[in-house]
């Protein structure tokens, strides 16, 4: 038990950088990109820093996979600038306060070309947790140099923030904060599940690390209308908080994907895309059970229990 709780620590400081990130100040891109290179040869429109042109290819082609799986099923993709920017170029191409964490506003997505001390905050001491949860932390953290790094969970966020375009984009509303943040990880999940299995454990125990690791007793919200409430207020002053709720996201959208596949996904775009008025909490869920699929209507009915 004190192993854990020491882990629990070290999650928490390292969520506070993390939802602060998350929930910073609205943020801005510089609108030049001159002094960077362009990448050739993909649909996404790639720039990146001098360095950087091995990981720019890595992310261009995931993006383009992403719009490619995504166009057939919803006959929608939206345009976005990639920018794989170095810590000397980052400051120089978005306001976004520190390096490392992927963002997208405006068209522009913006992704980290290397390992970064943001990534290491999250990596936690393995002699202090239990082998069998310091072993997984190994096996799917590890680089091709057996060093421990979170690259392959921050990469894959980038696919979240993705998710962000196709529905700022795609002219679905949202009806909550919370169906936000949970459609763009249906849509990251789906990706991952269906196209790159094998990164699926990279991008599903940390967020059940926090989960586990995490009393619902110490947290000041715990509900969905709470999160609707208070949201600006979590990100000020409980981002630890917050973290738990976007993890709790994470989780159910794997959920989702087990129990609905793929059509879950475009059922929820096609919910999302008709009902433009407002509604209450009872005929949101009634829209998602009915329209969607019973596992993303239990987020809402059953987030309680």
């Amino acid at each position: 038990m004190k192993q854990l709780e020491k882990f629990r620590t070290q999650l928490e400081r390292a969520l506070w950088s993390y939802i602060l990130l998350v929930l910073a100040t609205p943020f801005a891109f510089a609108q030049s990109i001159e002094g960077l290179n362009q990448l050739e040869g993909h649909k996404t429109k790639t720039y990146y820093s001098t360095g950087a042109k091995v990981h720019a290819e890595t992310m261009a082609k995931r993006c383009d996979n992403v719009m490619s799986f995504y166009k057939p099923l919803i006959n929608f993709e939206p345009t976005v600038t990639l920018l794989v920017l170095s810590p000397e170029d980052w400051s120089k191409y978005t306001k976004f306060p520190f390096y490392g964490m992927p963002h997208y506003n405006g068209g522009t997505l913006v992704v980290a070309s290397e390992d970064n001390d943001f990534w290491k905050s999250f990596i936690p001491a393995l002699d202090q947790l239990p082998k069998d949860l310091a072993h997984k932390i190994t096996t799917t953290y590890s680089d091709e140099n057996k060093t421990l790094t979170m690259r392959g969970f921050f990469d894959l966020l980038a696919i979240h923030e993705l998710g962000h375009a196709f529905h700022n984009q795609g002219g679905l509303t949202m009806q909550r904060k919370w169906m936000g943040e949970l459609f763009a990880n249906i849509l990251l999940h789906t990706y991952i599940a269906e196209n790159e299995p094998q990164l699926l454990p990279a991008l599903t125990l940390f967020p059940q690390m926090v989960i586990a690791t995490t009393k619902k007793t110490d947290l000041k919200f715990t509900t969905l209308n709470e999160l609707e409430t208070n949201y600006d207020l979590l990100g000020q002053e409980y981002p630890v908080n917050y973290g738990w709720y976007q993890c709790r996201w994470h989780s159910a959208a794997g959920t989702i994907y087990d129990d609905g596949g793929t059509e879950a996904f475009v059922k929820l775009w096609d919910a999302l895309k008709t009902q433009k008025d407002p509604v209450d909490d009872a005929a949101f869920a009634k829209i998602l059970l009915e329209k969607v699929h019973r596992s993303v209507a239990n987020v809402p009915l059953k987030w309680d229990e």
